[in-house]
C-alpha cells in the first residue's frame, strides 16, 4: 500500500485514486522568467521519482505541469530586455523542458500555459463573484477571503493573526486586506485580455485553479509543489478552487518538497544564488545529480556543496559499473534478490523515501561485486538493479557514450564558431552538422541529437523538423 504524506491532514495517509487506477496529478511548474536552475531540477527529479513509482506500481498517471506565463515577474524582466513578454516566456519555457529531457525526466500529459487558459480562468473568476466569494473593484477582482471559514487550513495560520497589522496598498481598492487578486486591471503597456471586468490580466494563484480543474476535474488526487508555495499559493487555490466548485477537498494529498539550500541560504532568485542546471551539468551528469537529490528525503532541505554533488557522480557511476559487469565463467548457485524488490518497494510505499530505496539499490550492487570477484552467477541480480533504478529514473549510461557520439560535431561546431562571418563556408558547414544528427536520430540516440540542437539553439540557429527532413534558420 502507498502512502504519502499530506500537507493538510499532517500525516501518512494511503493514496486511493479517485478514479480506481488512475492518479491525477498536478504540479505546480515554473514562471519562466529566468533560465531554468537547479532548484527547478530538485522539484522536477522528485515529481518524477513519485510519478514513475506510481507507474510501477500499476497506476496510470494524468500528470499535468503548469507554466506561469504572465506574471509581474515576466512584464518587469522583459521591460529590463526590451523584448515582448511573450517572447521572454517562450523562450525560458523551451530551455526548461530542453533541460528536463537531459536529465531524463518524464514529459507531463499536459502543459497549460496562463495565457492559453484566459475562457477558463474569467469563467471561474464569475462564478466565484456569482457564490459571494468575490467582487469587482475598480477593473481589478479581489477573493474575499473572510468569506471562506476555514481559510488557512492548510497553512495552519490563523485568519485573525495574518490581518493583524495588514495594510491595502495605495491605489488598491480591496475590502479587506488579505483579500487577493483574481483579475489585475491592465497598465499603460502591459499585456492584456479582454474580460467582463475590463481589459487586464489574471492573477497568480487563479492561473493555477483554473489550469488544474480544466484538466483533472473538479478534484485530484495529488496537488504538487515546493514547499514555499504552501503559503500563500496553495492557501490560495484551495480557497478559490473549493469557492468555485463547492466541493471538498480539492486535492487529496498536498505534498510538498523542501528547499534547497547553499550552505546556511536557501537558494532563491532575490538573493542572486542561483545556479543554473547547465552549469551542473558540466560537473556531472543527470544520474549524478538524480544520486544526489534522492539521497535525501525529499521533505528534508537539501544542502548543495560541490563535494555532495561529486560524491554522487561517484555512487552513480559505481552503480553502472555494477549494471555492466560480464559474468566469467559463473559457477553455483546465483544472488537471491526476491528480498531487495520487495525492501525497495515498501521503501517507496513508505511516503517515496528514496534514502531507503538507494540504499537497496548499493546492496546490489555490492552483492554483484561480489559474486563477480567470486565467479558466482549475478545475472538476476543485475536485471533487478538496471529495473529498479530505472523505477527511480537512472539510465545507468556511460557518460563518456554522449560525448563520443558528439566528436564530430564538436570539430564541425568549432569550425562554424571561425566562420559565421564567411556565408560561403556556414551553410556547408551547417547540413554537415544536420547530417551527424539525422544519423543519430535513426540510431535512436536521442540525447546526444538533442544536445546538438541545443546546442546550435545557444549560438542562433533554430532547427526544424517536419516529415521531409530537418532544415535551419538563423534567429
Amino acid at each position: 500500500m502507498i502512502k504519502l504524506y499530506d500537507t493538510l491532514r499532517r500525516k501518512k495517509e494511503p493514496l486511493e485514486p479517485l478514479m480506481g487506477e488512475e492518479v491525477s496529478l498536478y504540479v505546480c511548474g515554473i514562471t519562466p522568467y529566468s533560465k531554468a536552475h537547479l532548484g527547478h531540477a530538485l522539484h522536477a527529479l522528485i515529481f518524477d521519482m513519485l510519478r514513475r513509482h506510481l507507474e510501477w506500481s500499476g497506476l496510470k498517471v494524468r500528470h499535468i505541469q503548469n507554466f506561469t506565463d504572465i506574471d509581474d515577474k515576466i512584464i518587469d524582466r522583459a521591460n529590463e530586455l526590451n523584448i515582448p513578454a511573450s517572447e521572454l516566456a517562450t523562450t525560458n519555457t523551451t530551455d526548461y523542458l530542453q533541460s528536463l529531457r537531459l536529465l531524463n525526466i518524464l514529459p507531463a500529459t499536459e502543459y497549460p500555459r496562463a495565457t492559453s487558459e484566459m475562457p477558463n480562468i474569467i469563467q471561474v473568476i464569475e462564478g466565484l463573484i456569482e457564490k459571494n466569494y468575490a467582487y469587482p473593484s475598480n477593473g481589478d477582482v479581489y477573493y474575499h477571503v473572510r468569506n471562506k471559514q476555514d481559510y488557512g487550513k492548510l497553512s495552519g495560520h490563523d485568519i485573525n493573526d495574518l490581518r493583524s497589522g495588514a495594510r491595502i496598498p495605495q491605489g488598491e481598492t480591496k475590502k479587506d486586506p488579505l483579500d487577493f487578486a483574481l483579475w489585475k486591471k491592465a497598465k499603460p503597456g502591459e499585456p492584456y485580455w479582454e474580460s467582463p471586468w475590463g481589459e487586464g490580466r489574471p492573477g497568480w494563484h487563479i492561473e493555477c485553479s483554473a489550469m488544474a480543474i480544466g484538466a483533472l476535474g473538479n478534484r485530484i488526487d495529488i496537488h504538487g509543489g515546493g514547499a514555499d508555495l504552501i503559503f500563500p499559493h496553495h492557501e490560495n487555490e484551495i480557497a478559490q478552487s473549493e469557492g468555485f466548485t463547492g466541493e471538498s477537498p480539492f486535492s487529496r494529498f498536498w505534498i510538498h518538497n523542501a528547499l534547497l539550500q547553499l550552505g546556511n541560504d536557501k537558494m532563491s532568485k532575490s538573493s542572486g544564488n542561483l545556479i543554473s542546471i547547465d552549469e551542473v551539468l558540466q560537473n556531472t551528469t543527470a544520474d549524478g545529480l538524480r544520486l544526489f537529490v534522492a539521497s535525501s528525503h525529499y521533505r528534508s532541505p537539501l544542502n548543495y556543496t560541490p563535494e555532495a554533488l561529486e560524491a554522487a557522480s561517484t555512487g552513480a557511476e559505481r552503480l553502472r559499473a555494477a549494471a555492466i559487469l560480464q559474468e566469467v565463467s559463473p559457477s553455483g548457485e546465483p544472488l537471491s534478490v526476491n528480498d531487495e524488490r520487495m525492501k525497495f518497494r515498501t521503501a517507496l510505499n513508505d511516503d517515496l523515501n528514496t534514502p531507503r530505496a538507494i540504499a537497496v539499490l548499493f546492496d546490489l550492487a555490492r552483492s554483484i561485486n561480489r559474486a563477480h570477484d567470486n565467479k558466482k552467477p549475478f545475472k538476476e541480480a543485475q536485471n533487478l538493479l538496471c529495473e529498479l533504478a530505472n523505477v527511480l529514473g537512472f539510465t545507468l549510461a556511460d557518460p563518456k557514450t554522449i560525448k563520443q557520439e558528439l566528436g564530430p560535431f564538436q570539430v564541425l561546431l568549432k569550425e562554424y564558431d571561425e566562420n559565421k562571418g564567411r556565408k560561403e563556408n556556414l551553410e556547408d558547414i551547417l547540413w554537415a552538422l544536420l547530417e551527424i544528427r539525422k544519423d543519430l536520430r535513426q540510431e535512436k540516440k536521442w540525447a546526444a541529437a538533442d544536445r546538438i540542437r541545443d546546442r546550435l539553439s545557444d549560438l542562433g540557429i533554430e532547427l526544424q523538423d517536419s516529415s521531409s527532413g530537418t532544415t535551419w534558420k538563423i534567429q
